[in-house]
């Protein structure tokens, strides 16, 4: 069977990374987390007080992106690939809210994400992978043979958020997740390097009422369309 590109991209918590993981996991397919990325260089940032008065050093920054090594190595208890900075697991650190109300403004900076895409197309190459994100089916591989844009409401999303954070053991307060849930769409929308749209060959998948098991026969479904093609 032939292999391909699989493009998934979305707005934040619209539950694409697990769909992308269990869709990989299911087909064989190797898994990346671009989103995942951009986090870790935002944790890098804020242990090397590059945020700092409210804003981010961008010089100070771009000089330090030779120095952020970013790698996924498999969870053998999860069976899920973790986030490596430089060596280091930060799977758990990259998902706080803390990391949350950043991420959008570092992934906005354009040098940033030129750094990143690069390295993304990178791992693409061979094909065989599942790739989620916001601009994967427009930018970084606009010639995926499959693009799924999944998208939910604001407050179904914040909801699956609260639930999410609150089963990892931390405090989290629904009214400032909604606000940083919108606050990203925003941002990710409206950005001038590779804002977040849907692609003009994307199937639109609005899973704010669906279950998990229903995604997954729609996702394996539109995989065996496209491969036996």
């Amino acid at each position: 069977m032939k292999k391909i590109v699989i493009a998934i991209d979305g707005f934040s918590s619209s539950g694409k990374s697990t769909m992308a993981k269990d869709l990989a996991k299911e087909i064989g397919y190797t898994y990346i987390d671009t989103g995942a990325m951009y986090r870790a260089v935002t944790l890098y940032c804020m242990r090397n007080k590059l945020i700092k008065d409210g804003g981010i050093d961008e010089k100070a920054l771009q000089e330090s992106l030779s120095d952020i090594r970013l790698t996924f190595q498999l969870n053998k208890d999860t069976g899920r690939p973790d986030t490596y900075l430089n060596g280091v697991n930060v799977e758990k650190e990259i998902r706080s809210m803390e990391v949350a109300g950043w991420v959008s403004a570092v992934a906005a900076l354009g040098f940033v994400r030129r750094e990143l895409v690069a390295k993304q197309q990178e791992m693409g190459k061979a094909k065989g992978i599942v790739m989620d994100g916001r601009d994967i089916g427009t930018v970084v591989f606009p010639g995926a043979e499959l693009k799924i844009f999944v998208t939910a409401s604001p407050e179904v999303r914040a909801e699956r958020r609260v639930e999410e954070l609150i089963a990892k053991g931390e405090k989290a307060s629904y009214e400032e997740v909604l606000e940083n849930v919108k606050k990203r769409d925003y941002i990710d929308s409206t950005r001038k390097e590779s804002p977040l749209r849907q692609a003009g060959d994307a199937l639109a998948l609005d899973n704010s009422y669906m279950s998990i098991p229903d995604q997954k026969k729609w996702l394996l479904e539109q995989y065996y369309r496209v491969v036996n093609a």
